[in-house]
């Protein structure tokens, strides 16, 4: 008998269980390798999930709109139509099959992470030479950009066919229509490349608050609560300061067309800051002080359906601030379609929460798990203020507060970066477009 049991992938390093969005699959529906045949909701974002085992979805444990814990049985794959009723049965006694898996042959459909190629080995094992393999995403931009897939050699799993395989093709010898807006420097090979997003069910709207009713916490904000129940075991300090802003926003004004935003130019400012105050981006562990090779700024976002999400600006020092801003607009985008990969939102070595767009004059924010420091940004406000020559005069001013990790970081440490990273606002703003 070749029944195998359906576990419900772990999709992130802090995923602890997922949520049904939906079965593409119904019961008694043929199954083939490298197909989609569930979307999960993780803490952070809505996957596709793909099988490596040919044969049918013979029976389903957790029903769309439920819950199940990393690592638990969610459905039963056949390999054959005459187990199907087997597989029912064992399903309806609570036994399993006699011929399972020992680990996960579930895998998102979009590779991530190191987790793959993982699975991908302990899963294979069905695999046929010469069978054309392709996830679901590449079949589609095939289709779309009328590509032949059986001229590529794909770069997935088993030689699987990955969108990014189908992109590479399409772009050989295509020369950009118009002009780039701005001149971009060159960008290091470690920089991430944004993939294409897939289309995948919007997100669910809000729960209408009802007096007197209790709402469930969605799997985002349940997500937050255990990061932030985490936190509360790390010392921590603050340390705030006073910027002038002048000088940014000039340079905002002057560069906003070309599609820069502020949150790329203060990540940019953070990240350039940062390399002067290594500590600042290192981070905590039972060995010792974590120094870390990349500057990744993690940027706070709230989800439109309750819950946070930190999408991460990589190699943000080295990146120049036009390919940054394009890189985050594509980041908030795909965050809030809730298609980030996790490489997109684990890798952050520093934060930034700005609440300014709402007019809060300061704030504290909670320190990020895995991390040493966070930065909270108030907005920018006129203020008299007393100038070099004695007089008064109006400077537009925003006030910062940087929560660190008292571990590896101490006060003249973060009152340092902090005094930097003012000068370098104030005074030499214009370095940030270099």
């Amino acid at each position: 008998m070749s029944i195998h049991e359906v576990f419900m992938p772990a999709l992130s390093s802090t995923m602890t269980e997922g949520k049904i969005v939906s079965w593409v699959k119904s019961p008694g529906d043929k199954v083939e390798k490298g197909e989609t045949v569930v979307v999960v909701e993780s803490d952070k974002a809505d996957m596709d999930v793909e099988t490596f085992y040919e044969g049918f979805l013979a029976h389903i444990i957790v029903e769309a709109g439920e819950t199940a814990p990393v690592g638990s049985a969610i459905a039963f794959i056949a390999e054959t139509e005459a187990e199907i009723e087997q597989a029912k049965s064992l399903a309806n006694s609570g036994g399993v099959a006699a011929t399972t898996t020992s680990s996960p042959e579930l895998i998102p459909a979009t590779t991530a992470s190191a987790a793959t190629p993982v699975l991908a080995s302990q899963n294979g094992s069905n695999h046929k030479e010469g069978r054309l393999v392709a996830s679901p995403r590449a079949r589609k931009l095939a289709k779309e950009l009328k590509v032949d897939l059986t001229t590529l050699q794909g770069t997935g799993p088993h030689g699987r066919i990955v969108a990014e395989d189908v992109e590479a093709l399409s772009n050989q010898g295509k020369q950009p229509a118009t002009a780039p807006v701005a001149p971009a420097a060159p960008v290091p090979t470690s920089a991430p490349v944004a993939p294409p997003a897939p289309k995948t069910p919007a997100p669910a709207p809000v729960v209408a608050a009802v007096p007197g009713q209790i709402v469930p916490l969605t799997t985002f904000q349940n997500a937050v609560v255990r990061n932030m129940v985490a936190t509360i075991s790390v010392p921590v300090f603050r340390v705030g300061y006073t910027i002038t802003t002048d000088g940014l926003d000039k340079l905002y004004k002057q560069i906003k067309s070309k599609g820069v935003t502020m949150t790329a130019l203060l990540a940019k400012a953070v990240a350039v800051t940062l390399q002067k105050h290594p500590l600042l981006n290192a981070s905590y562990s039972d060995q010792g002080i974590v120094y870390h090779s990349d500057i990744n700024i993690s940027v706070a976002v709230a989800m439109d359906d309750g819950g946070l999400i930190t999408p991460v600006l990589q190699n943000a020092d080295a990146v120049d601030i036009y390919s940054l801003s394009r890189t985050w607009k594509s980041l908030v985008e795909r965050a809030r379609a809730k298609q980030l990969q996790p490489q997109e939102y684990n890798s952050g070595t520093f934060t930034l929460s700005n609440l300014g767009m709402f007019g809060v004059d300061k704030f504290d924010a909670i320190l990020p798990p895995g991390q040493g420091s966070i930065l909270a940004i108030g907005a920018s406000r006129p203020q008299v203020v007393a100038t070099p020559d004695g007089l008064f005069g109006v400077r537009q001013q925003m006030q910062v507060n940087i929560t660190s990790d008292h571990r590896i970081i101490y006060g003249a440490h973060a009152a340092a970066f902090l005094q930097d990273l003012a000068k370098l606002i104030e005074t030499n703003p214009q370095s940030l477009t270099l």
